[in-house]
Parts: structure tokens; C-alpha cells; sequence
């Protein structure tokens, strides 16, 4: 069906974008793992956590509508999330994404590959215990309000319940790449870049 509407959601030379999906538990490490791949592979990483307090910051009824949601512990409407990680793939140049902390659940997942007409090339699922996450969350002193043991419990109990059905239908069809992410940094890039590499290099071919 007409090619060219279908270029409204492609990026600007219209073809359609390179999206990897990238989940992990809060405190898995995924988001120092995406600056990694941005800084070897020429990515773009788009947080869909970053890209909705961005929008709570903004101040609009969106934004103030999210905050709430948030604070309840609700997961933000699929829609609201889709439309800002679509803004933002438009507006940036690239044609290479990584979608980090979402699909958050079934719904979200069908969502987006329904309003976008992408199907992500694969997921990068960071895989780490429920103690090294408690760990290194508590850990860490970010100024997150969320970071106390209820609510990271809380997070992780959310996180399970509601992802792993999304990880198991890309399971189905051979798109996940499972990552060991209880291991330091270095060693978990190292098993990300086994990976990246090979897709970097077929690239250049």
C-alpha cells in the first residue's frame, strides 16, 4: 500500500530505520552498555524513560499526565510513548536506534509496530539477578527519587511481569541476544560487541 505514506515513518531519506529494542531490569546496566555501542557503532540511543521526563520537564498537560502516572507506579500509555520515540526518530538524522526500556510489556510491542510499521531487528536483552540489581541500584546515588528498596522491588517485580512475555515472542522468532549483564563493564561489553561486531562489518561489505 502506497510506498511513499509509508515514508512518514521511515527517516528522512525514507527508507525505514534499524531499530534494536534494548531491555534489561532496572540496574542491569543497559544504559552505560547503550553509550558503548553508540561510541563504537554509530547508533542512536533513545531512552524512552529520558524521553518522557523530558516531556514531564516540558510542563505540558502530557508531561504533567505522565508525572502522575509515574508516581502511582502505572505503566504510561503505549501511545504517549510510541508517539515520542517516533518525534524523535523522525527529527534525528540517523538511521540506527537503539530503543533502550521499551517495549515495557505485550501491549507496547504491538503498539509499535503497528503506528510505525517497524519491526525491530533484534533485542538485547541484559540479563542480571534481582541481589546484583538491589545492589547496584542502592549503590548508586543519582538524585532518582525511585532508587529506594520498596520501590526497586517494586520496579523489578514490574519489570518481570511485564517484559519477559515481549522477550519470549521475540524468543519465538530467533530476534533475542541475551546478554550475561551480572559481570563487570568491560566483560559485558566485550559479550556485547560479539555481537555488534559482525553486523558493523557486513555493513561495511
Amino acid at each position: 500500500m502506497g510506498s511513499i505514506v509509508d515514508g512518514a515513518n521511515g527517516t528522512a531519506s525514507g527508507k525505514k530505520p534499524t531499530v534494536i529494542f534494548v531491555l534489561g531490569g532496572p540496574g542491569s546496566g543497559k544504559g552505560t552498555q547503550c553509550a558503548y555501542i553508540v561510541e563504537h557503532y554509530g547508533y542512536t540511543h533513545l531512552s524512552a524513560g529520558d524521553l518522557l521526563r523530558a516531556e514531564i520537564k516540558s510542563g505540558s498537560e502530557n508531561g504533567t499526565m505522565i508525572q502522575n502516572m509515574i508516581k502511582e507506579g502505572k505503566i504510561v500509555p503505549s501511545e504517549v510513548t510510541i508517539k515520542l520515540l517516533q518525534k524523535a526518530i523522525q527529527e534525528n538524522g540517523n538511521d540506527k536506534f537503539l530503543i533502550d526500556g521499551f517495549p515495557r510489556n505485550e501491549v507496547n510491542r504491538a503498539a509499535f509496530e503497528k503506528v510505525t510499521e517497524i519491526e525491530p531487528k533484534f533485542v538485547l536483552f541484559f540479563d542480571c539477578p534481582e541481589e546484583e540489581m538491589e545492589k547496584r541500584l542502592l549503590g548508586r546515588n543519582q538524585g532518582r527519587e525511585d532508587d529506594n528498596i520498596e520501590t526497586i522491588r517494586k520496579r523489578f517485580k514490574v519489570f518481570l511481569e511485564s517484559s519477559l512475555p515481549v522477550i519470549q515472542y521475540y524468543e519465538a522468532k530467533g530476534k533475542v541476544r541475551k546478554i550475561n549483564a551480572a559481570k563487570p563493564i568491560e566483560a559485558v561489553f566485550e559479550e556485547v560487541k560479539t555481537i555488534f561486531s559482525p553486523e558493523a562489518e557486513k555493513v561495511e561489505a
